[in-house]
C-alpha cells in the first residue's frame, strides 16, 4: 500500500527544491512559432515535473488497476489477463454481402462482429420507401425484416460472437429482429452477448439522424435498458457515445463532457422507472474516438473512467464495483482521416489506436485507410486488423498495466480533463439539464464554435495537417480498388421486400401490429410486442412508421 504521508511529503520536497532549476531551464529554451495548446484549450507546458502534481492523492486518485476510482485500467491484469474484443464496423449492399465479410473478418481474426446499417434502415425507412432511392444498402448494410437478419447471420452461431450493432432511432426494432433470430437458432436469451448503441441523445445534436422527439427517444432507450436487465443479461442496452460528438467537431474535452451528462440523464430516466441502480448499470458502456493527441486522448479516458465511477458511486449510490465501471469501445477517427496522400492514413490509425490501447479500452474499431474515398476494401479492412495485431504482439504497450500512470503529463492532463468536466456539468444542468440543452442549442452551438475554431487553424497553416496544408508534395497515390455497390443487388433487396410483404401471414401480422399500438398507448415497455411484431415479419419501416404516427416526427433545430 501507498504511504499517503511519505508520498506527500516527497512531492512538497521535489517541488521546492525543482521550483528554481525548472524556472532556470525554461529560460533557456527559446519559445517555439507552434502551439502550446491540445485541441480542447489546456495549455501544453514544456516541461512537466513534480509541480504538476502537487497535492495530488495517489491512492485515492489513482490507486491499482482494477480499484476505484478505476483511473488505471477496470481490470487489475488488464491486457495481460484479455487483449481488448478486436472489432470492425462492417456492412454494405445486402445482407448476403455483408455476411461474406463477417466471416472474411472471423476468419482473420476479428473477435467480435460490428454492424453498419445503410441510411434508410437508420432512419426507419424499408428498402422499397420512395425515400431510400439511391441509398440502400451504399453506407451500410440494408436490413428491413427478420428475413434480412437471418441472411446476415447465417451460419454464425449467436452464441459464439458478440455484436455491436450501430443504430439508434430503430434500436428496438433491430435489437428485437437479433433476440428473435436468437429464439429461432434455439439459443437462451442470457447467451446473447452484444451491444446496441440505442443512443438517442447525442442524435440531436451530433450525428443528427432522428426520428422521434426527445421524450419518446429516451422512453424507447429506457424500454431497451428494462428489456435487457430482465431478458438478456450480457447484452449492453446503450452505448453512451462520444465518438459522433467529437466527429461533428467537438473537441477532447466536449466530447467527454457531452457523452456523461448524456449517461446522467440515461441513469436518472431508469431509476425512475423503477430499476435499481446495480441491476441495470454494470451493463452501460460506451463508445469514445481516438484522435491523434496521444496523450490528450489517453487522459481523456483516464479522466472518463475515474468521473463515471464517482458518479455513480456519491450521485446514484451504486454499491458494486461493476456498476462503477466505465466499459469503453474505442474507435479511431474518421474526420482525421485525409483523401490526399491516403496511405498516410495507416500510421495516424496507428497512434490512434495506441491511444486506446494505453487508455484502457475493452474494445477497439480501427478504421480504413482508404474511408476517405469509399467504403473500406477488403486489402485495407485486412490492414486495419492487423494495426491493432500489430499493437498488441509487437509493440509491447499491452504487457504493462497503465504504463503511462504516474507520468507528470497524463497525470495534470487527466486533472484537468476532469476539472473541465465538472465545469460543463455544472453548466448543463444550470440550464436545466440534457433535453432543455437540446432545445436551446447550447450543445450544437459549442460543437459548431469548435469545429469552426479547428478548421481555421487548418487554413492558417497554425495545425499541421500533412498532405493537406503540408508536405504535400510528392507521389499521391490512390487505391483503384475501391468498393463500389453494385446497384443491381439493391434492385434485388427492394424487390425482396416487397415480396415478403405480399407474402407473410397478413392476419399475424395485423394483429402484432394492433397489440403494438396498444402497447403505445398504454405507456408500457414496449420491447416484448415489438419482438412479437418483427417474427410475424412486421418491417423496421412499419414500426417506425406506427411510432411516427403516435409520438411524431422530429423537426430539427436551425442554430445560427
Amino acid at each position: 500500500m501507498f504511504d499517503k504521508e511519505k508520498m506527500s511529503e516527497l512531492a512538497r520536497r521535489e517541488a521546492e527544491w525543482d521550483e528554481e532549476v525548472v524556472q532556470e531551464w525554461i529560460k533557456r529554451v527559446p519559445e517555439r512559432m507552434e502551439r502550446f495548446s491540445t485541441s480542447s484549450g489546456f495549455e501544453k507546458r514544456r516541461l512537466y515535473t513534480p509541480n504538476d502534481v502537487v497535492g495530488m492523492d495517489y491512492q485515492e486518485s489513482l490507486g491499482f488497476p482494477g480499484g476505484y476510482p478505476f483511473t488505471r485500467g477496470l481490470h487489475a491484469t488488464m491486457y495481460r489477463g484479455r487483449l481488448w474484443t478486436m472489432r470492425q464496423f462492417s456492412g454494405f449492399g445486402t445482407a448476403g454481402e455483408s455476411n461474406r465479410r463477417f466471416k472474411y473478418l472471423l476468419d482473420e481474426g476479428e473477435t467480435g462482429l460490428s454492424v453498419a446499417f445503410d441510411f434508410p434502415t437508420i432512419l426507419g425507412y424499408d428498402s422499397d420507401h420512395p425515400l431510400s432511392v439511391g441509398e440502400v444498402g451504399v453506407c451500410g448494410v440494408a436490413v428491413s425484416s427478420l428475413k434480412d437478419m437471418e441472411i446476415l447471420f447465417g451460419g454464425i452461431p449467436l452464441d459464439k460472437v458478440s455484436t455491436s450493432m450501430t443504430i439508434n432511432g430503430p434500436a428496438s426494432v433491430l435489437l428485437a429482429m437479433y433476440t428473435a433470430l436468437g429464439d429461432a437458432q434455439g439459443v437462451p436469451r442470457d447467451g446473447l452477448r452484444g451491444t446496441t448503441q440505442n443512443d438517442m441523445l447525442k442524435e440531436f445534436f451530433a450525428q443528427n439522424l432522428c426520428i422521434f422527439p426527445p421524450g419518446p427517444s429516451v422512453k424507447l432507450v429506457t424500454d431497451i435498458v428494462e428489456f435487457c436487465t430482465r431478458e438478456l443479461p450480457q447484452w449492453n442496452p446503450v452505448s453512451i457515445s462520444g465518438y459522433h460528438i467529437r466527429e461533428a467537431g467537438s473537441t477532447a474535452l466536449q466530447e467527454l463532457a457531452f457523452t456523461l451528462a448524456n449517461g446522467v440523464t440515461y441513469v436518472e430516466s431508469a431509476l425512475e422507472r423503477g430499476l435499481n441502480v446495480d441491476d441495470f448499470a454494470p451493463r452501460l458502456s460506451f463508445f469514445f474516438a481516438a484522435h491523434n493527441d496521444i496523450l490528450e486522448e489517453v487522459a481523456k479516458f483516464r479522466a472518463a473512467r475515474r468521473i463515471w465511477a464517482k458518479l455513480m458511486k456519491e450521485r446514484f449510490g451504486a454499491r458494486e464495483s461493476r456498476s462503477m465501471w466505465m466499459r469503453m469501445h474505442v474507435q479511431t477517427s474518421g474526420c482525421a482521416l485525409t483523401a490526399q496522400q491516403p496511405v498516410n492514413n495507416v500510421i495516424r490509425v496507428t497512434m490512434q489506436t495506441l491511444a486506446a490501447v494505453l487508455g484502457g479500452a475493452q474494445s477497439i474499431h480501427t478504421n480504413s485507410f482508404d474511408e476517405a474515398l469509399a467504403l473500406p476494401s477488403e486489402r485495407a479492412v485486412r490492414t486495419a486488423l492487423r494495426t491493432q495485431q500489430i499493437v498488441a504482439h509487437e509493440s509491447g504497450v499491452a504487457d504493462t498495466i497503465d504504463p503511462l500512470g504516474g507520468a507528470f503529463s497524463v497525470e495534470a492532463l487527466t486533472d484537468e480533463m476532469e476539472e473541465g468536466f465538472w465545469g460543463y456539468l455544472d453548466r448543463i444542468e444550470k440550464m436545466g439539464g440534457v433535453v432543455r440543452c437540446i432545445e436551446t442549442g447550447f450543445f450544437q452551438r459549442e460543437i459548431a464554435d469548435s469545429s469552426y475554431e479547428w478548421q481555421k487553424e487548418v487554413e492558417r497553416n497554425e495545425r499541421v495537417v500533412v498532405g493537406v496544408n503540408e508536405y504535400t508534395s510528392g507521389d499521391d497515390w490512390i487505391p483503384t480498388r475501391l468498393l463500389r455497390v453494385k446497384q443491381e443487388a439493391m434492385g434485388e433487396q427492394i424487390e425482396a421486400v416487397k415480396r415478403l410483404k405480399a407474402n407473410r401471414d397478413k392476419g399475424k401480422a395485423q394483429g402484432a401490429l394492433d397489440r403494438l399500438r396498444g402497447d403505445v398507448e398504454k405507456d408500457a415497455n414496449l420491447m416484448p410486442a415489438i419482438v412479437e411484431a418483427v417474427k410475424a415479419y412486421i418491417t423496421v419501416g412499419e414500426v417506425c412508421d406506427l411510432f411516427r404516427e403516435m409520438y411524431g416526427d422530429y423537426q430539427e433545430l436551425i442554430v445560427i
